[in-house]
Formats: structure tokens, sequence, C-alpha cells
């Protein structure tokens, strides 16, 4: 019951499936799932609300399966597409799967007093012929049902394929699986899964299960001009450092709106109600000084990339912030200045004409002018002779980093 309320606060609960008999079953330890599928060779953001939710139930002293999605994977799930996925070969799936894996465990502890489980629905399906598939599951399933699902049909007019088609039913086995094989009674998932989970649910029942399972939804994270969330202009923010640097990781939290703020904390923390209340009326009284943005940059990036992340994260922010880039260690250069334009430079150039062809200047009477005015920094300090030549004793680790005017920076890489 204590769980419940803390997820209501928190804004977590979007649906559930008989609420008085959840809250009943809820009372005693319970096995419950959310399923992950590889579609990438990493999770992104948008995985971090159902994997947080399962880390809140596993601390509540409920056992967690995370379902690695083998099979699913190779399917493509519809819900919330407006076209068909992309199919991976076997291969690339069972690589997604490892990688997604040990992400999980990063988030989720395999060990100590009550770990989770992770299970692969490849496991179950390898094996299984499309004769007994269809016999065995296809058979509880009328047509009319199936349409009559949002994901199948908001699929409808463009079109959906008899392969994403079947999604529905592969889901549901798995429910009906972990039901059976872990005594699993609870399925865990997106709002945008609420139409798979109630089939899961429909096909224990038609199994002649006495036993009840529920559902329960967590909202789909969108920021409050409706865009989705955990895009940047970059992409997806990836929870792997090799794809999201812990310093763009930081600064997408860091970065959100004071309409967005408290509400991500609530999701994403695990900050007590008392404290989350407190840094709310701070964002009212003094929305300028971005307290919590601050605090959510740094729980966030602590608990993806630990101490050491939040720590060059915050380096890199301060040695931006004040424009003295020599406070960065040899490790952060590269997470610093990846995504910012670069130019290779072979030997040495005068600063005016490196402009020019780095197209950090639009022309050289512009070069002039900038270097002038004193709109040009080497390294975080202002250049201002049109005679400076660049050259390898410019560089700060193994570039020389030149910005124009407040924010614009630029990497040359001397080769």
């Amino acid at each position: 019951m204590e769980l419940l309320k803390d997820l209501e606060f928190r804004g977590l609960v979007n649906q559930m499936t008989d609420e008085d008999g959840l809250k009943e079953q809820l009372n005693k330890p319970t096995t419950l799932y959310t399923g992950f599928d590889p579609t990438a060779d990493s999770l992104h953001i948008g995985h971090l609300l159902p994997i947080l939710t399962l880390k809140r139930f596993q601390e509540a002293g409920h056992h967690v399966i995370a379902l690695v999605g083998g099979a699913t994977g190779m399917i493509g799930d519809p819900s919330g597409r407006s076209d068909e996925r992309s199919l991976n070969t076997l291969d690339t799936v069972k690589q997604f799967s490892d990688r997604i894996k040990d992400q999980l465990s990063r988030f989720l502890p395999l060990e100590g007093e009550n770990p989770i489980s992770i299970r692969n629905n490849y496991e179950w399906t390898e094996e299984l012929s499309i004769i007994d598939f269809l016999r065995d599951i296809g058979k509880h399933f009328p047509i009319s049902y199936m349409l009559a699902k949002d994901s199948v049909d908001s699929r409808l007019e463009n079109g959906i394929s008899y392969t994403e088609f079947s999604y529905m039913l592969l889901q549901s086995f798995d429910f009906l699986k972990l039901y059976e094989n872990e005594n699993c009674r609870l399925q865990v998932g997106g709002s945008d899964q609420w139409g798979n989970i109630t089939a899961g649910l429909e096909l224990i029942r038609r199994f002649g299960h006495s036993e009840k399972a529920f559902g329960l939804t967590v909202p789909l994270v969108t920021k409050s001009d409706g865009q989705k969330f955990g895009k940047t202009a970059g992409g997806a923010v990836w929870l792997d450092a090799d794809k999201t640097t812990p310093y763009e990781f930081y600064q997408f939290w860091i970065n959100v709106d004071d309409a967005d703020v408290i509400k991500f904390i609530k999701y994403f923390t695990f900050m007590s109600h008392e404290d989350i209340l407190a840094l709310e009326a701070e964002v009212v009284a003094a929305p300028e000084k971005r307290v919590a943005q601050r605090r959510l940059a740094e729980e966030m990036t602590k608990l993806v990339h630990g101490e050491a992340g939040l720590d060059q994260a915050q380096r890199i922010t301060t040695a931006f912030f004040s424009g003295d880039l020599k406070t960065l260690k040899p490790e952060d250069m590269d997470a610093a200045f990846k995504g910012m334009p670069q130019f290779e430079l072979e030997g040495e150039r005068n600063l005016v004409d490196l402009l020019v062809e780095a197209k950090i200047a639009p022309s050289k009477r512009q070069a002039r002018e900038d270097v002038q005015n004193g709109a040009i920094y080497l390294n975080g300090e202002r250049e201002q002779s049109l005679d400076k030549t660049v050259t390898r004793a410019d560089t700060l680790g193994e570039f020389t980093i030149i910005r124009r005017g407040k924010k614009k920076y630029f990497v040359i890489r001397h080769v």
C-alpha cells in the first residue's frame, strides 16, 4: 500500500487493472516483470522510467523480472509507431540482448538480499513451431478483439504487417509463461503497452488459471510542450557513455524546462516527498537559480554514470561556464568536445586564414574584425593579434579550441 501511495505521489500510475485486487496482492511479496526489446545496442533514457519503477518495487520487497525480448525484438512492437520497424538479424538481436542485459544489471541488482532475475523470451520461443503457436495461443485471440486494441487500430489506415500484428500474441505468451513458470502476477509497462498487457491477462484467464494476474502502466514521458522526451538535436539520449557522454547526459537534465523539472524529479529520482516539495517551492520562489535542475542533473548523472561520471560532467560544465578550459583534465577532452565542429590542421596557419578555412568566420574581413574586436579565444584566452600563427604549441591536450563569441566552440585537430 505504501508503494502504491508513493507511485501515485510521483505520478507514476497511469492505469491499473482491478485496483482493489492489486492493492491486496501487493500486501505480500509479488513477482512482477517488464519487457525490454533489444532494438538497439543500448537503452536510452526513455527506458529509465520503467527500469526505476521496477527498482521501486524491488526495494519494497517484491521480486522483479526484467525480460529481455530476444524473440519479440525480432518482430517489432507496433505500439506507439506509425510505420514498420526495420527487422534485425538474429545475430544482431542476440548481441543487442547481451548489451541490454548488462545495462539492466547496473540498475537492478542481480545479487544481495532481494536480487532481480533477468530472462530472455527467446528461451521459450526458440523451439516453438508455428503450428503449435497457432493452435495453442492463436486460437485464443479473436480477430475482432485484436483489431480493437489501440496498437493495432492506430496502424490500420497506414498499414500493418502480419508480423507486427502478431506481436500482441507473443507478448501475451510471455506473460503466460512467466505466470506459469515464475508465479509472475503483475506486468508493468508504459501506457502504450496497455493493450498488450490486458491481452496477456485475457490469455492467462482463457488458459483456466484461477489465481488472478494484474497489469499496471506508467505514463509515457513527454515534455510540457508535448514534445517527445529523451531526444536532442543529436538524437536519443543513451545510457551508454560511449554514445552519450556523462557531460552530454548532465547537460540534458540541467536544461530541463521549469515546467517539467519537478515532474521529472518525481519520476526519476528517489528523493523523499519532503525534499521534492521543498524543491518545488524553491522553483516557484526563485526559478532563475535553477536549483531543481542542478539537483536533477546530479541525481541522474550519478545514477547512470557514477560519481566519476558526475565529477567529469561538472568539471566540463564549470570549464565552459568560466571559459577556463585549462582546468580540464586530459581524460575530459574527448567528452568535452564531442559533437563540436572540427577541422584538421596540417602544419601551422595564420589565425585569420584558419578562421576562414575552418568555417569559423565567413570571410577574411569578418575574421579580422572578430580578432580585433576580442571575439576570438584560443583555449579560453582572448587572442587579438592578426599576426598570430596557430601551431602545435597552441594545443590543449591534443586540440586547439577556438571560441567565437560567448558560446560557439570549434575544435582544431593537429595532424
